[in-house]
């Protein structure tokens, strides 16, 4: 009896701690998400590139996931593609550094958007419209503009 109690509690305590170690990657949900959990995926792909993870960011994306800058700047399909692009096995040159001001999100529709600063040997500050399907990104566009400026002086004329 003393040994099956044992085990039960240490199946337990695995099994718990599978359950954390997963929610700690970031719950992988099939159907529609809700606002937060959308930020919530923004904020573990931004983690990903903050941390040099190019892995870590490219699973917040689906298998056939279309990452675009219009018309023609940038254009990557597919998670190996963009875990390439994101640094890969050898990393980035330079440290990469994303960070989330504004957050917008349709549940109904599953697409929201995000205004960001991004620094990668200068900073850059944007709007991305993602779509996400099974709890995932599948598709990326970004609109930036580069800019020497950090964010308060680059929306000193209008900030909020």
């Amino acid at each position: 009896m003393r040994t099956t109690k044992r085990l039960g509690a240490t199946i337990c305590l695995l099994g718990l701690f599978s359950a954390g170690a997963a929610f700690a990657q970031g719950p992988r949900k099939r159907g529609p998400i809700t606002h937060a959990e959308f930020r919530g995926l923004l904020q573990r792909a931004a983690d990903g590139w903050n941390e040099g993870d190019a892995r870590k960011a490219a699973d917040c994306f689906t298998q056939d996931a279309v990452f675009t800058e219009p018309p023609d700047k940038q254009e990557y399909r597919g998670r190996q593609r963009l875990y390439e692009f994101f640094g890969g096995d050898k990393g980035r040159k330079e440290p990469m550094r994303m960070v989330w001001h504004h957050v917008a999100f349709d549940p109904d529709g599953q697409v929201g958007m995000g205004e960001f600063t991004f620094e990668y040997g200068g900073a850059s500050h944007g709007v991305v419209v993602a779509r996400v399907r099974e709890g995932l990104i599948s598709n990326w566009r970004e609109y930036y503009y580069e800019s020497g400026l950090g964010r308060d002086e680059f929306t000193r004329k209008n900030p909020f």
